[in-house]
């Protein structure tokens, strides 16, 4: 038996719990831990059975609450390479200063050492005493490496928010395991590091997730065939993309071909491309300002009601608020 549970689907965090018998993976923690655990426990599913979870790309609608979570839970984070160094960089910002805060911050040692030949100035009695102490007076990056209260007393550092309990990297196009489940990645047209797709199989059940893509490559239509259970994208309707508030930077990047899959689209892959093996479709990453969830349901039945094969298929909605009940096979 596997089964899968969606426990956000959208813009504002996603994240799935794949499972076997023997084997629980969640698949991007898009949500903060705490909503994670929340939303795990309302559809029954316990964080401390989870085996490890799984990284589809860096985006923060997809790894919001990766960090807390896995180090709560001690399990490993499965990446690949360009992912994880995407995710590092974004959890560890460098800092820049701008030439005016250069300035600035040049003005300020000046003052300060002026600050404090002058005070060694006016505390020796002796001119000779008093130039020595001048050339003797501490820089004022001597003055910040020496703070007045002890060593003990300083505030400890912060944790490295990048640390992980383990860290483990997968190919995509390269097949892996975790426990019992078999697990296939496949490259996904998205504007991330190297973002990725999924096959899972276990006990001769295959599931898929598709989702953040801009279009559908002959790689991602091959490698959703015999699948099960289908988690695949219907972010938008394209006039309602066109018309709604999103800037028109924004909206070119979710209509770009590294972009999001739009409910015609996800309709041609059905009609066209699709085999029609799956016991569920699952529409996910529903735009919640350029999209109705029941405009891109009609949109995938219209397309299978051209195909009889495809009618025995059944259309499930994930949503962004809250968890869709498990879906057993």
């Amino acid at each position: 038996m596997m089964q899968m549970t969606v426990l956000a689907s959208g813009s504002k965090g996603n994240s799935t719990v794949i499972s076997s018998s023997k084997t629980r993976v969640l698949v991007d923690a898009g949500l903060s831990c705490r909503e994670l655990m929340k939303r795990m426990a309302t559809v029954g599913e316990d964080p401390a059975k989870l085996d490890a979870i799984l990284i589809t790309h860096e985006h923060q609608d997809h790894v919001s609450g990766l960090g807390v979570l896995a180090r709560k839970l001690g399990i490993p984070v499965y990446f690949t390479e360009p992912t994880h160094r995407a995710w590092v960089r974004m959890m560890k910002p460098r800092t820049t200063m701008s030439y005016a805060q250069w300035l600035a911050h040049v003005q300020q040692e000046k003052e300060a050492r002026a600050q404090a030949v002058a005070a060694s100035s006016a505390s020796e009695p002796g001119i000779c005493d008093s130039m020595s102490a001048a050339v003797e007076a501490p820089s004022a990056q001597t003055l910040c490496e020496e703070p007045d209260e002890p060593e003990a007393a300083a505030p400890k550092s912060k944790a490295d928010p990048a640390s992980l309990p383990a860290v483990e990297y997968f190919h995509s196009g390269r097949q892996f395991v975790i426990g019992d489940i078999e697990i296939t990645p496949f490259t996904i047209p998205h504007d991330a590091a190297d973002p990725c797709g999924f096959v899972f199989s276990s006990e001769g059940i295959r599931m898929a997730i598709a989702t953040d893509l801009g279009y559908m490559p002959p790689n991602v239509k091959a490698a959703l065939k015999r699948i099960d259970v289908l988690l695949i994208e219907s972010n938008h309707d394209l006039e309602m993309l066109k018309d709604g508030p999103y800037p028109w930077s924004v909206k070119q990047r979710v209509l770009s071909r590294v972009g999001h899959l739009s409910n015609l689209a996800m309709a041609e892959f059905l009609e066209r491309d699709y085999d029609g093996s799956a016991a569920y479709v699952v529409l996910g990453h529903l735009s919640e300002s350029n999209n109705a969830p029941e405009l891109a349901r009609m949109t995938a039945e219209q397309a299978m009601m051209s195909h009889p094969t495809l009618l025995g298929n059944r259309i499930v909605l994930a949503e962004q608020a809250a968890p869709l009940d498990p879906i057993y096979l």
